[in-house]
């Protein structure tokens, strides 16, 4: 597999600094030798221009630095779909999780295009539900063209269906989110799943949701894991996946990877980490679910 890493140096969608510094996190980590290490042919795109906001106005309305994130998820989307058009697979390093607009949103200009979101949070608020105005929090939302997203042609991803769209790890909820997602075709796969099925079924559930449309395309915040696991994210929340069961899931998608036309990694935050554990594990479940095998 020809893996062309992009990253993308943004925290504009999220309240606490930092997660600007995580592509650089994860390809110190060692990510070029993991991939391959894993048998892949990797080509680096170098980032995405992003602005700092410390060059911007301070944010205003009810999605903060909305216009910004339109612009930087346009550049994605059309670095993403360059590549598939020329035989490659996109890996994304995020920054924070508003990126995935352009991610996703670039993977679907294939055609029909399935989510799984491995992820503590729903990220299913719109600008008039979110009580934070964090964009990072509104990422489905957009691409699935919900609220004031409706008439976004630059988030809303006509081509990924609610029905095809699969979350993972969910364990932090706010109120009007939890209730979209109740009245949605979102299938939500909460902890409590995972703590009464296991990982590898609610895995395979999911990738069968997903697997539904032409293509999937994989999105892996890695506040997903419990915050012992990895410390270094944007907005941690107690509860969350082992280790082990993390690499079970990215050995899950691995099993599907001739379906999956994109993935990408976000919200790793060094200033937070220790000894940059969080990349490091990154760039683990980034070759598991690759292809990375114990045997």
């Amino acid at each position: 597999m020809n893996v062309r890493i992009i990253g993308v140096p943004m925290d504009l969608g999220a309240d606490r600094r930092g997660v600007d510094m995580g592509p650089s996190a994860i390809r110190y980590a060692g990510l070029s030798d993991a991939l391959a290490d894993a048998g892949h042919e990797c080509v680096e795109l170098g980032d995405v221009s992003v602005p700092r906001p410390e060059n911007l106005d301070a944010p205003s309305g009810r999605a903060k630095y909305l216009a910004e994130t339109e612009t930087v998820c346009l550049g994605l989307a059309t670095q993403v779909e360059a590549t598939i058009d020329a035989g490659g697979f996109p890996l994304v390093l995020g920054g924070d999780h508003s990126i995935a607009i352009g991610t996703a949103g670039g993977a679907a200009t294939q055609g029909d295009t399935g989510v799984v979101w491995f992820d503590a949070h729903g990220d299913f608020n719109t600008p008039d539900t979110t009580p934070s105005g964090n964009v990072h929090g509104m990422s489905v939302a957009a691409l699935l063209g919900r609220g004031e997203f409706a008439d976004s042609d630059w988030a809303h991803a006509p081509n990924i269906d609610p029905s095809n769209v699969a979350m993972v790890g969910i364990r932090s909820l706010d109120d009007a989110e939890r209730a979209a997602l109740r009245d949605s075709e979102v299938t939500v796969f909460t902890m409590s799943d995972i703590d009464e099925r296991g990982l590898p079924v609610v895995t395979e559930e999911a990738l069968a949701v997903a697997g539904q449309a032409d293509g999937m395309h994989i999105s892996l915040d890695m506040d997903f894991l419990a915050p012992a696991e990895a410390p270094g994210v944007g907005t941690p929340v107690r509860g969350g996946v082992t280790y082990r069961e993390a690499h079970a899931a990215m050995e899950a998608v691995a099993d599907r990877l001739d379906s999956v036309r994109s993935m990408e990694v976000v919200e790793v935050n060094p200033i937070l980490d220790s000894h940059n554990k969080t990349a490091e594990l990154a760039v683990e479940l980034i070759a598991s679910a690759l292809g990375k095998r114990i045997l």
